[in-house]
């Protein structure tokens, strides 16, 4: 059996793992919660320390912690901030709803750490000084979710639209049927099409840096209520400044702690611009899958890189598996904004009660869309190979190309050329020449797919 030692709190005495660097409260939850196996994630736990660590600076500052006991929670911080000791934050995500503790279990471990030398730091007193569990984990959700999405998630989607661009860039020359209901439709570019995909990405990129705004607003300072009681009338401040100035983004106090800790409209916010993301990478996901499928029966209008064999029973199948993983990703986010929805939701009076899952599906989901943004960029678009023969063979015999031909012969009569074109399994110039008195070489001009590419009316 393993070696445990005996830990006290305010509810009494507990066993905790010898080996644990936490103490009695953290012990608590584990044994109050064993739901998920799930704990949650490194960059929210990072960011509660933090937030330890600039509160510890300030409360120096402010002259309401020695500078033996900052130092030694700065320097404890730094280890867990660093990613050290990551088996020590076993707290459940389904845990109380305040996230109290996944606090206290931060705030034991540093203070076991910052303890080290014979000083006594306290978790409670010193570690947790002028903050509360209210205020800390919502700060902490913004403050990961914030640093999450400006050094990992922005970076993927602008190499993503980068990588786009470029392969936009070398299939210009590339004309193809386009197709709305999944029907024949009008020419388009093949970097057209894609230069939609790369709007989506942009448009994206745009929504998440206008969440950030709000996103970057604190709770921090508005301690139990909302009334900042226990808290140096310039701690808000001053420790959103630090946070600042440490992550290079704007943090700041929210205009309103009953707002911050009563709602996580910020976090909704976010999540519903992750959800936006993921239905663009749906879309974008299915097209591929769409395009590369055959490659005898299908469109077979590209060919995807062959990454792994596609089937245990069907020798030589190879399936478009990153456009498929990628759907299943947009599938989780749009789940998880469901969940966040929800979870926005419960804010009872001067709290809300759902803020470990919030941050769990919300970091979650920044980790997920960073993580598949680069998988579609580097194995699926910037690989993909274009089929050119199967694209021209039949945009060639494409009736609707006969659309060019409205504002010279008429709908009606077009129509008709369309309907003989298409019956007759004939290309639709050559029915035009015979049903029209337009001479072979306008109606090359008028039905140049390529020509119909770039709109105008014919003349």
């Amino acid at each position: 059996m393993a070696q445990t030692r005996v830990e006290r709190d305010s509810m009494g005495e507990l066993e905790v793992p010898e080996s644990a660097l936490y103490g009695a409260q953290t012990q608590r939850a584990v044994n109050n919660f064993p739901v998920s196996g799930q704990p949650l994630p490194p960059a929210f736990i990072a960011a509660v320390a933090r937030i330890k660590r600039a509160a510890a600076q300030v409360n120096q500052e402010l002259g309401l912690l020695d500078e033996a006991r900052a130092r030694a929670i700065v320097t404890a911080a730094d280890e867990i901030i660093d990613g050290k000791h990551p088996d020590q934050f076993p707290v459940d995500v389904f845990q109380t709803g305040s996230g109290t503790s996944t606090n206290m279990n931060v705030n034991e471990v540093i203070s076991h750490l910052a303890s080290r030398d014979g000083l006594e730091v306290g978790p409670n007193d010193h570690v947790n000084m002028g903050q509360s569990s209210n205020d800390v984990i919502p700060t902490a959700i913004h403050l990961a979710a914030a640093i999450q999405v400006r050094e990992r998630l922005l970076p993927a989607l602008g190499y993503l639209r980068s990588v786009i661009d470029d392969k936009a860039k070398d299939v210009d020359d590339v004309v193809k049927t386009g197709r709305t209901h999944l029907m024949d439709a009008m020419p388009v570019r093949l970097s057209q099409e894609l230069g939609g995909w790369s709007s989506q990405v942009g448009q994206a990129i745009a929504r998440l840096e206008d969440g950030l705004k709000r996103i970057t607003c604190l709770a921090l300072g508005g301690t139990a209520v909302g009334t900042g009681v226990n808290a140096h009338p310039e701690f808000a401040d001053k420790v959103a400044q630090r946070l600042a100035s440490d992550t290079h983004l704007d943090f700041r106090p929210n205009d309103s702690f009953f707002a911050s800790l009563a709602s996580q409209d910020a976090a909704v916010e976010l999540s519903g611009h992750l959800k936006t993301y993921a239905v663009a990478v749906m879309k974008i996901a299915n097209d591929l899958r769409w395009m590369n499928s055959g490659p005898l029966a299908g469109l077979g209008e590209i060919e995807l890189e062959a990454l792994q064999p596609g089937s245990s029973i069907m020798p030589g199948k190879v399936n478009p598996v990153i456009p498929e993983s990628a759907a299943q990703v947009a599938a989780q986010v749009i789940g998880n904004d469901a969940a966040i929805t929800i979870g926005g939701q419960s804010g009872n009076f001067q709290l809300n009660v759902m803020l470990p899952l919030i941050a769990h599906n919300l970091l979650g989901s920044i980790t997920l869309l960073t993580n598949v943004s680069r998988l579609l960029a580097d194995r699926a678009i910037a690989t993909f190979n274009v089929r050119r023969d199967n694209i021209e063979r039949p945009l060639s015999r494409n009736p609707i190309l006969v659309t060019a031909l409205n504002s010279v012969i008429g709908y009606n009569a077009a129509a008709a050329v369309a309907k003989k074109a298409y019956q007759a399994g004939r290309p639709i110039i050559d029915v035009a020449e015979e049903e029209t008195d337009l001479s072979r070489e306008e109606l090359e001009r008028l039905l140049d797919p390529a020509r119909l590419t770039e709109g105008g009316i014919p003349e």
